[in-house]
This record gives structure tokens, C-alpha cells and sequence, in this order.
């Protein structure tokens, strides 16, 4: 595995090392001491799937915060997504910036998001499907996001939105001053 850094603390890309041959290939995806050695100790918790039926698909911008906050380790494994980091820690020098990766089951990629910074993608192509790997448990009582549209973080979708729950449409107005609190929702 090779990680660089984006230009948000700590919101690090995963490239896959693979080794081909004439049977196909191999790559590790995971490994808890190469996490560990590039400074993103990680345990895995919780393992989820998300798969989404046609592009243009937005989920996010969700955030788990204290006392159950989570890392994630985001992989598209089929079709391709661009995926979305938001550093929503005040103490951040990044404090309300995004970056935002493609991930594909072609190209491999995986991001790492850190606690304190929230989560969104779009899917790319109809069908595409993410694994996410969780360094924390789902606390819906500590689940809380912001919206993908706001203002405070002119995020850019790479293509038109076709669809996003209501869920994700309610997320009140971000206040830079404020932050996010708990359970934030309109």
C-alpha cells in the first residue's frame, strides 16, 4: 500500500501495490501495521456496503462526533465514485475545507477520513458500489452531518445530482462559528 497525504491533515489516498500475473492479481487492501506506520492507526470496527443504482447518487455529508467518533477507509468496488473528505475539526488548519478523490474498482484507490472530518460521495456510473471499513461503531445518537450544498463549503459535484435522501436534504445551515453539534437536523 502507498499513502499520500491530501491537502487536508490527515485525509490520506490508499493506492493498491498490485502484483500481476498471468492468473490476474493480487494487492493488500488492509493492513493494520502499514496503517500504523503511516501515522493512521486503525481498527476495524464495522464493515459496510452501499451500493447505488444510478449515477448521480449523493450520499453525505455525514459525520460521527463525540464520544463515538470514526475513522473510515472508503474503496469503490464496483463502477467509480468521487468521494468527498470535509475537515470539520475547529482546530484544523484546513477548518471547512474539502478534498475530493475519484475512486474506482479500475483504479483502486481507497480514502482514509479521519475522525472530525465528514464523509460524501456521488456514484460516477449506474451500479457503482463502496466497502467502507469503520474504526468506530454506528452511534445514532452521535450521528450528525451538514449539507452537501452548503454555501460555507462550495463543494463541486462533478455531474448533476439524480438522487440524495431526504435525510441529506435536512441538514441545517453550517455556522463556522458554531460547528456541528450532536444530532444536527433540520
Amino acid at each position: 500500500m502507498q499513502f499520500s497525504e491530501t491537502n487536508l491533515p490527515g485525509v490520506t489516498v490508499i493506492d493498491l501495490q498490485r502484483f500481476d500475473d498471468e492468473r490476474g492479481s493480487f494487492a493488500r487492501s488492509f493492513c493494520v501495521d502499514e496503517m500504523a506506520a503511516a501515522g493512521l492507526p486503525f481498527n476495524i470496527d464495522q464493515a459496510n456496503i452501499s451500493v447505488n443504482n444510478c449515477a448521480g447518487t449523493v450520499r453525505g455529508m455525514h459525520i460521527q462526533l463525540a464520544p463515538s467518533p470514526e475513522a473510515k477507509i472508503v474503496r469503490c468496488t464496483r463502477g467509480k465514485m468521487y468521494d468527498i473528505a470535509l475537515d470539520l475539526r475547529p482546530d484544523s488548519a484546513a477548518y471547512c475545507q474539502w478534498v475530493g478523490v475519484e475512486l474506482s474498482a479500475e483504479n483502486g484507490k481507497a480514502l482514509y477520513i479521519p475522525p472530525g472530518c465528514a464523509h460524501g460521495f456521488q456514484s460516477l456510473e449506474d451500479q457503482t458500489e463502496v466497502h467502507y471499513l469503520m474504526d468506530g461503531k454506528y452511534d445514532p445518537d452521535a450521528a450528525a452531518g451538514v449539507g452537501h450544498d452548503d454555501p460555507v463549503f462550495g463543494i463541486e459535484w462533478p455531474i448533476p445530482i439524480e438522487s440524495i435522501s431526504d435525510k441529506d436534504l435536512s441538514w441545517p445551515a453550517f455556522d463556522k462559528d458554531v460547528g456541528i453539534a450532536k444530532g444536527a437536523r433540520a
